[in-house]
Parts: structure tokens; sequence; C-alpha cells
């Protein structure tokens, strides 16, 4: 039985009323059906207003990066505008900062004079011939320690026959074999390829200081090293091999401990530090 077209008309207003069908229409729009997205209405620029600036008793009591802010929007306000004031009020703002920035290194000077401990100076003279002193007892220091223990390390250069830059550098692990009293040896790596992986060599040269009877050793030099920081670096690393400093005090020369220079003079420095809280731990 066919019904006729009329019958259908209630339904199909129906359908077309439905919230549910207007809403799919409403999403069947845009560049999937053939229809090219309308591009962002472009917002009208007003017109530039003067940032406030306020009495310099009261700037006075601002935090510099607020000063900084302040600065920035009157810089640009003043570049927009391009009048006389408005320049003017920002060389104002410069002056402010410029005077605020020289009292607090005038603050400064005083304050590392009344805490000799915070000044640089107080563990490195400024005077050429007190440094010359001070460098010279500082390699007198390291080198009787390293002569002390002489016994317990040995220092060993890995090389090849190709390599020039080995042959540079061996007088000088001889010079300190002399010097210190350490046992020195070199290891051709292309008769004994097996060390290259061993060892983690890389480079040659590579100089590394050995543990007697241990698996402890400590790369000193990558390539030709200078015999002063041979002897320097080879300081750090059996201090620090010996556990007589922490690898945060690495830098920390002979005769610096708990000084200016020691990163750990003052308590840990470092979150991961094991006697971070220690304090408060509760028994």
């Amino acid at each position: 039985m066919r019904w006729p077209l009329t019958a259908f008309a209630p339904l199909a207003g129906l359908l077309i009323a439905s919230p549910a069908t207007a809403q799919t229409d409403a999403v069947k729009r845009g560049f999937w059906w053939y229809e090219l997205p309308r591009p962002p209405a472009e917002a009208e620029e007003e017109d530039p207003k003067p940032p406030l600036i306020p009495p310099m008793a009261e700037l006075a009591r601002w935090s510099p990066p607020r000063i900084a802010r302040l600065i920035t929007e009157q810089r640009d306000y003043a570049a927009t505008v391009l009048t006389v004031d408005a320049v003017a009020d920002f060389w104002r703002l410069q002056d402010f900062a410029r005077r605020k920035a020289r009292a607090f290194a005038g603050v400064t000077q005083l304050a590392l004079l009344t805490h000799p401990e915070l000044s640089a100076r107080s563990a490195y003279p400024v005077v050429g011939d007190a440094r010359d002193a001070q460098g010279a007892e500082k390699d007198a220091t390291r080198r009787a320690y390293l002569r002390s223990k002489g016994n317990e390390f040995a220092l060993v250069m890995f090389s090849r026959a190709s390599c020039g830059y080995c042959r540079v550098q061996w007088p000088l692990i001889q010079r300190f074999q002399d010097e210190m009293g350490w046992q020195v040896n070199t290891q051709d790596l292309d008769r004994r390829p097996d060390l290259k992986a061993r060892y983690g060599v890389e480079v040659t040269p590579t100089t590394m200081i050995i543990r007697r009877g241990t698996r402890q050793r400590m790369v000193i030099a990558n390539g030709v090293e200078a015999y002063p920081n041979l002897i320097q670096t080879a300081y750090q690393a059996v201090k620090l091999l010996s556990g007589d400093i922490r690898p945060e005090q690495f830098l920390t020369g002979a005769g610096e401990e708990g000084g200016f220079f020691d990163a750990l003079a003052n308590g840990p420095v470092a979150a991961g530090d094991p006697s971070v809280g220690a304090d408060r731990v509760q028994p």
C-alpha cells in the first residue's frame, strides 16, 4: 500500500524542528564541508594609555622586577606617542634604576667589609706578589700530598704507536714519576685492544690514576696536558679517591678547605646530600 507524501508532513516538521538535528547541522560545517574557516576579526588597537608612575618615595619600596616592568611599559608608551614628557619620564625611571643599582653596590661593599668571609679577597689576594707566594704554597702542598700517596696509587698513560701527541705527553709522565716517586707505565692500545673497552678509553693519549689493589681509577687528562695542570688534577683526583674530599669539592684547591672556595664550607649545597635535613630527623 502506498502512502501519500502528505501523510509524512507532520513527521518531517518534527525532524526539522528537532534540536538534535539543528545541532548536527551546526556541526557539519567547516573545511570538510567545503567551507573555508573565517579569519578571526582583528581587534582594533586602543589609544595607548600612559603607565601610572608613583612618587619616588613609593617607587623606592618596589622590587626590582616590578620596577623593570614599569620601565618597559613606559618605554613602549614613549616610543608610541613620541612626546617630550613621555620620553623624559622613561629616562627618569632609568635614572632611578641606575641610582638604586649604585646604592646596592655601595651597601654590598660595606657588607663585604663588615663580613670578610663573604668576599673572595679574604682567600685570594689581589696583589701580584701575594698571589705568587700563595701559588708556591699551594704547589708545595700538592706535591707533598702526592709524594705521600706514591705507594698507594700509580699513573697509566694509554697510547698508540701512531699517536704523535703521545710522544709529547710521555716525557711529562716520566717527570711526574721522578718528582713524585710514583710508579708509571704506558699501555699501547694497538697491542692491547681489550684495554680500550675495559677502561673506556676513546682517545690517546689518555692519562689515568689507578689505585693499587682496587678497582678505583680516574682519568686526569685526555690529550696532552701541561705539567702544572697534571699535578693539580692528580692531586684533586687522589683526594677524591682517598675520601678526603667529596665530588662537590673537586674544585677546592690545596689549602682552601673550609674557606671561601670550599663549596661545603658552610654546609650542604645539594638536595641529594645525605646531611640535608639531618637536623630535622627525630630519634
